[in-house]
């Protein structure tokens, strides 16, 4: 069967995705939707590099909305954290899931229960109206956070603590939007407390959503979930690919997320981010761990450049999802309800 898919935004997660959707024998684009829209108008080939494709790209959301097509792939930067309105990223959501579109989502939204009643009641009744199901994904959190250690528990009969921790060095990242605007990369302290809040809410309600779902998925009722963040200044000025790094701004993030069960943390999450690799060298170098203490420990530890594109990474789960989410039953498709999901179609035959 094949099923008909529409990109949402192509930036850098949607041109790696509009890539891999030319590829997939399952799959044929239908529509693109186009943030900019100076790109309306051109071959969704040539927004990738790719040969035409035969899909003219559109910045027009109702044209998307009449569409017709099995899937989204919702690839937009967060609207919790860029633009004026928070809500948007919801509302567009459930437009489409409205429409009768499955939607698969890269902003959030791997574990919708972390943010209350009222958001789950929102999505399920729009996937209720278009009998079609939502599903959110990535790589940190999306699979790393969730899928690795949920996989991982399987062979354990006693599990004391589940512990994942990132660490990632962006001084190779070249978006300043990203780096700077976003994650306060560069910015004065002052400056970065006060217009840091969005970002870090917006953080931690993934890793929250990270935890839950690993509480979920191994039974554990929560009493809450202690968040802790420290950040520290560049000692020099430093050029990075995003731009200057001046001495006494914002360098290093570091955040933790806990769920604590029965006065103990069970399930412990940890963030590190920097400018600079070698800034804050008491704290793990890059890489990440996945752990879990108990009866047996397993430990599994991922090495420095251990994905050598986290961005095509996080297109890419959410493409092979599409077969998946189309045929799941109406409603949030978490991990904890979909099949395995893998890269079928992608071994190489040359």
């Amino acid at each position: 069967m094949t099923y008909r898919v529409i990109q949402w935004a192509s930036g850098n997660v949607g041109r790696a995705s509009l890539q891999a959707v030319a590829l997939h024998p399952e799959l044929e684009l239908a529509g693109l939707l186009v943030i900019n829209p100076e790109k309306a108008g051109q071959d969704a080939g040539a927004l990738c590099n790719r040969d035409p494709m035969g899909v003219a790209a559109t910045a027009d959301v109702e044209a998307i909305l009449a569409m017709d097509a099995d899937c989204v792939l919702h690839m937009p930067l967060p609207s919790v954290r860029y633009g004026d309105d928070p809500d948007t990223d919801v509302r567009d959501i459930c437009r489409l899931l409205e429409s009768g579109k499955n939607v698969i989502t890269t902003v959030g939204y791997v574990y919708p229960k972390a943010y209350g009643r009222e958001l789950v009641d929102r999505f399920e009744s729009a996937c209720a109206t278009g009998g079609s199901s939502l599903h959110g994904t990535g790589v940190n959190p999306g699979w790393m956070g969730e899928l690795l250690p949920l996989t991982m528990s399987a062979m354990c009969s006693r599990i004391d603590q589940v512990y994942v921790m990132e660490s990632t060095d962006f001084s190779w990242y070249p978006s300043r939007e990203v780096i700077v605007n976003m994650m306060g990369f560069g910015k004065p302290p002052a400056e970065f407390d006060t217009e840091s809040k969005r970002y870090r809410d917006w953080l931690s309600g993934l890793f929250c959503e990270s935890v839950e779902m690993i509480a979920d998925g191994l039974g554990v009722d929560l009493d809450e979930i202690q968040k802790t963040a420290e950040f520290e200044t560049a000692p020099e000025t430093f050029d990075i690919a995003a731009g200057t790094i001046e001495a006494g701004t914002i360098a290093a993030q570091r955040f933790c997320w806990s769920g604590i069960a029965g006065g103990e943390k069970r399930i412990v999450l940890e963030a590190i981010y920097r400018a600079r690799r070698d800034l804050v060298p008491i704290w793990a170098d890059v890489g990440g761990i996945v752990r879990i203490e108990g009866r047996p420990q397993i430990s599994f530890k991922l090495e420095e450049g251990w994905i050598s594109n986290g961005l095509v990474g996080t297109a890419l789960h959410a493409v092979h999802a599409v077969p998946h989410v189309c045929r799941a039953e109406p409603g949030i498709r978490t991990f904890l309800d979909l099949p395995l999901i893998t890269g079928r179609h992608t071994v190489a035959h040359d």
